[in-house]
């Protein structure tokens, strides 16, 4: 990896060395470059993303012990759920987000967890993918709108 490429124009020292502020990582904001990522990579983060959301859902839900966040957290992360929650948000996105969607949804997986239909997991890796093209964008609030919709129907 080139850090050199995510160099800011003005370094801070520190020391008598320079010091650059690389990207965010907790709070990105990706424009043109999400072109760069592939649709898995997309939903490699989206997965990460809504798993950070289910988990902290939970927790601001009040389920307090380590085996009840555990289930829970298995359960909404589930392609199964997953495939559910689509189905909750789907009406209501735009069309350059059903089009991430359906990018998501339309990747080529080398298996299938038994656990989940082939339907199942595509609609799963879908979202994944919406999720993920999101938080890159930096739009958290539309993912935090379309969360609560996602969960909201799984209750």
């Amino acid at each position: 990896m080139d850090l050199a490429n995510n160099k800011q124009q003005n370094p801070s020292t520190h020391a008598g060395e320079e010091f650059y502020n690389l990207t965010d990582y907790l709070r990105p904001q990706l424009g043109v470059e999400l072109r760069k990522i592939s649709t898995l990579g997309l939903a490699h983060i989206g997965d990460a993303v809504y798993e950070l959301m289910v988990r902290t859902w939970l927790c601001t839900e009040g389920v307090s012990t380590a085996k009840q966040l555990h289930g829970g957290a298995v359960e909404y992360v589930s392609a199964k759920s997953q495939a559910a929650a689509v189905q909750q948000i789907l009406p209501c996105l735009s069309e350059e987000e059903t089009a991430v969607y359906r990018r998501g949804r339309n990747a080529y997986a080398n298996s299938v967890p038994r656990s989940s239909t082939h339907e199942e997991y595509h609609a799963a890796t879908g979202i994944e993918t919406l999720f993920g093209y999101l938080y890159l964008k930096g739009e958290t609030a539309r993912l935090a709108e379309l969360f609560e919709m996602a969960v909201a129907g799984n209750r």
